[in-house]
């Protein structure tokens, strides 16, 4: 589909949907977010209860701001070309939903759906930290733990459904995968199992009374010195780099990029990361990619969602 070079007044709508957020953003081919609407998904209602929250706030967003074009970052493996999913591993609900379709009689425009972890590295290598560089591999360590791969500004696309999903990878032949060690929620279980060991000690303390989300407390932990938590980030730490010594020995990218809720610890991991990966790289490859900590955070989503419906109108 053509359309006219980008005006500066020209609207798009990125769209983030994943396991435990939701996203609408209005914003201009810059990528600039103009409005943000931010829900929390139950994981109870299933697709159905986001359904539902689409339905209430794209019609009105639509009419206000008519956009050009809508980009959705969806979390989860899906057909690219016609922009249907092939399944969410966290929601249930979304098997074979033809969501281009679906969203398209919801604001009547064109709608461009591809994976959060593709979508993402498309916000990072374009307006990020892989600004500038040619090769670009994004990894997100969330819910799930899923990853994309840029190549000359573009989301470098395998057979559909889905690629770069990292978080499958195995680490052993037990059937052990990446996201059963370095996702949010594997990581909250081992802090969590920490802190009760040690009650007294500074991750239990940084903990609380929280039931969930405990790797939001690791980087203060780890200010205050405390062993547990820093076996934890190296632990984890080392079997990310493990992976990701597998997608440099593939793909070999200038650059990785680490997103989603852990990278928010911030240079403890990314240095961790880097110095682990450094010792399951060929020499050839020696030192190995740049690893850089996201720039746009949580944002890396809802403004790759923007490019994407940028990109997907310029062609």
């Amino acid at each position: 589909m053509t359309n006219p070079v980008d005006r500066d007044g020209d609207i798009y709508l990125g769209v983030e949907i994943g396991g435990t957020k939701l996203q609408i953003c209005a914003g201009h081919p810059s990528a600039k977010i103009l409005e943000r609407i931010r829900l929390t998904v139950d994981k109870a209602a299933g697709a159905a209860g986001i359904r539902r929250h689409l339905e209430q706030t794209i019609p009105e967003l639509a009419r206000r701001m008519k956009p050009v074009a809508i980009g959705v970052g969806f979390g989860g493996p899906v057909d690219w070309v016609d922009g249907r999913i092939c399944r969410s591993h966290q929601i249930e609900g979304w098997s074979g939903f033809h969501l281009a379709s679906w969203l398209f009689d919801l604001a009547r425009a064109p709608v461009y759906v591809d994976n959060d972890g593709n979508v993402a590295a498309l916000g990072e290598a374009l307006h990020g930290a892989g600004a500038n560089f040619k090769t670009v591999f994004y990894v997100t360590l969330g819910s799930g733990v899923g990853g994309g791969l840029v190549v000359d500004g573009k989301i470098y696309h395998g057979a559909a459904p889905g690629e770069s999903e990292i978080g499958h990878l195995r680490l052993d032949r037990s059937g052990t995968i990446l996201e059963n060690r370095c996702s949010g929620w594997s990581t909250d279980a081992r802090l969590r199992a920490a802190a009760k060991s040690n009650p007294s000690g500074a991750l239990a303390r940084a903990i609380g009374d929280a039931t969930a989300g405990e790797s939001k407390f690791l980087a203060a932990a780890l200010a205050a010195g405390d062993s547990s938590a820093a076996q934890i980030l190296n632990e984890t730490a080392d079997d990310l780099a493990f992976g990701l010594s597998h997608v440099t020995h593939l793909c070999h990218p200038e650059i990785i990029v680490l997103g989603g809720g852990l990278a928010l610890v911030g240079e403890p991991l990314r240095a961790a990361v880097e110095k682990s990966l450094r010792s399951y790289l060929m020499e050839a490859f020696a030192p190995g990619p740049k690893i850089a900590l996201s720039r746009l955070r949580e944002d890396a989503v809802p403004v790759g969602a923007l490019s994407l419906a940028v990109l997907a109108q310029r062609e």
